[in-house]
């Protein structure tokens, strides 16, 4: 089985790199990682349980010990840093095409890198991804196809039916983990 990471950049490529094999080793799917701050710069690793349950405190106490060995051993960073594990919440960035499929119907807010159309912000209905475009209904109405390598970022945005949905998840999703 084949897992679509996220893309990244630079240093934060070089750590998702790093992070993934054991992440995805213990059970988890990486989602995100950015690095913030000059001074103490700050790692921010997002990741999802694979098995679709909801991520809790210990699943950030997991990794946080398991990838925190790893950044000690491989040292990318040459001066103090702060890690940070956490889900990707309800306005969950969409960083996969699984992410775009997975929330279709819900609303999206996209920043590309360069402008398209005349324009690098984009709001609409999210139709799904492929590995090249992530698809939208903009707000305006037509559809467009956003290449996804060329996304600055991309997120949902926190609606009634996107709380709504997600509660649906995470409560089928608990259901179906108390019955393993």
């Amino acid at each position: 089985m084949t897992i679509e990471r996220p893309r990244h950049e630079g240093l934060d490529a070089r750590i998702a790199d790093l992070v993934a094999p054991t992440i995805e080793h213990m059970g988890y799917e990486l989602v995100r990682v950015q690095v913030s701050g000059k001074e103490k710069p700050t790692v921010q690793i997002m990741a999802d349980r694979a098995d679709g349950a909801p991520f809790t405190v210990e699943d950030c106490t997991e990794i946080s010990h398991a990838v925190g060995a790893v950044l000690d051993v491989a040292d990318p960073i040459k001066a103090e840093w702060m890690l940070e594990i956490s889900s990707p919440g309800i306005d969950r960035p969409l960083t996969r095409a699984k992410d775009w499929n997975l929330y279709a119907g819900h609303v999206a807010q996209v920043e590309m890198l360069i402008p398209i159309e005349g324009r690098k912000r984009f709001r609409g209905v999210v139709l799904g991804a492929d590995a090249e475009v992530g698809r939208l209904r903009l707000d305006e109405g037509p559809e467009i196809a956003l290449p996804r390598d060329q996304m600055r970022r991309a997120k949902l945005v926190l609606t009634d039916e996107l709380i709504a949905a997600t509660a649906a998840q995470t409560k089928a999703a608990s259901a179906a983990n108390q019955g393993n």
